[in-house]
Parts: structure tokens; sequence; C-alpha cells
């Protein structure tokens, strides 16, 4: 899609977060004074098309999009463990985005930025088709409520548009401990064309994918958490 393109009307219903409060402690607050202006930016004040993720990190690498970072305790160890990726978390809550800021101090992360806004305007006006090594989708907000399924972000335009963003090869991987919602995911991804699933429904329980206490707390409460991982094909498959 280029700049001149419209997003439909439609995705006025998708988003990628829900409004929370922004009160901070004070160590978030240092956290984002101190490193914010280098390391973060505003979605809704990046220049008009793709962002330049090779100037920013200042090196050229495969660069990998992490969706809803949340407080940032799986992202921090994520990017730890890949210095190799140029790793972005895209999250609209600013207290999360802080904590994520300390977590990169105390991990001394160079491979990590961070977005703040909606992530469908990110994809959409400031990421280049067929640019990214990976998206990832780690427990989005699961609005349980059946009134409510039309407010999830996985729906077959976002998946399309994701889709869209990665290269080749590329993987969308997703996570959720909503067995409805997994389903969905499941239908929704199976269903475009430019997509394939990676194993026979389910993806294995990656080991790279730390046990985060939102995680094990699903668990105490008796919901399974399920991996599901699509690749981009090639045009030629």
């Amino acid at each position: 899609m280029t700049s001149s393109e419209q997003r439909p009307s439609h995705w006025r219903t998708i988003v990628s977060y829900v409004q929370r409060g922004e009160r901070q402690t004070v160590g978030q607050d240092r956290a984002w004074n101190q490193y914010w202006a280098d390391l973060g930016k505003h979605v809704e004040e990046l220049p008009e098309g793709p962002l330049d993720f090779g100037s920013w990190f200042g090196r050229g690498a495969p660069v990998l999009l992490e969706i809803g970072s949340g407080m940032g305790e799986a992202t921090s160890l994520l990017a730890r463990d890949a210095p190799e990726i140029n790793y972005v978390a895209v999250e609209v809550y600013k207290p999360g985005l802080s904590q994520l800021l300390l977590r990169a101090e105390e991990h001394d992360l160079k491979n990590l930025r961070l977005l703040r806004g909606d992530a469908v305007r990110l994809l959409h006006d400031h990421v280049a088709p067929a640019s990214l090594h990976g998206v990832r989708l780690f427990f989005p907000d699961p609005w349980p409520k059946t009134k409510h399924h039309k407010r999830r972000i996985v729906q077959p335009e976002f998946v399309a548009l994701v889709a869209s963003r990665l290269a080749p090869g590329g993987v969308f991987h997703m996570a959720t401990d909503w067995e409805h919602y997994a389903e969905q995911m499941l239908a929704v991804c199976s269903a475009e064309p430019a997509l394939r699933n990676l194993h026979d429904g389910w993806a294995p329980r990656p080991d790279f994918r730390p046990v985060t206490k939102f995680e094990q707390r699903a668990r105490v409460e008796g919901r399974i958490a399920r991996d599901l991982m699509f690749e981009r094909v090639s045009e030629e498959a």
C-alpha cells in the first residue's frame, strides 16, 4: 500500500489497544525522561511514509515487530536473546513502555526500539510492504463477550495487512490463553492466501517465548496458552 491509499473506514473498529490509566512510578518517570527521546517515537508524530528502521537502529538487520508489549517482561527477554534482530515494540500504554525502558536499561539492550500508538496505523502508514522479518502478537485483549468479538484485533483485514508487511518467509506468531480466540486466530489466518500454517493446527510452545507472570496467572485460572505460527508465502508459491 502506498501513502496515498486510504485506510478502510471499518478499520476504526479494529484497534490494537484499549485505553488505560497512565499513572507512573518514580522509576518509570525517570526511565521515560532519560531514554524515550533516543529509543522511542510516537506513531502519530512519524513523518509520512515508511519508517527507516536501519537509520533508527544505526545498522541494517532483520526487523521484528511486537504488537502490544504490555509491561515488557517478555519483550525485554526476547530482545536480549536475539541481539542480531532489530526488535521493535509498539504499545499505547505509557507506564508499560516506561517499564520496558527500565528493563532495557537492566539488560543493556542495544537492539530495542519502542513506538507508542496504534499498531494498525503503524503497519498501514509507516511499514513498507515485505519488509518485516516477523510480527508477534502475544496475548492481545481477548474481548471475551460475544458482542465485543468484533473489537478483537485479529480480523481478516488486519491479518491481510500483517501478511503484506512480512517478507517472504517471515512469520506471524500469535499466542493467546483464550480458547475461542485461538480458534478465531486459526480460522482467520488459515483463510489468508498469503500465509501458510507452519504446523498442523497449534504450534508447539516455543522454548524462546518466556512464561510471564500473566501466563502463569492464566494457568492458575485454568486457561492454556496456545501458539500459532503462520509464514508469508512467496508470490511464486
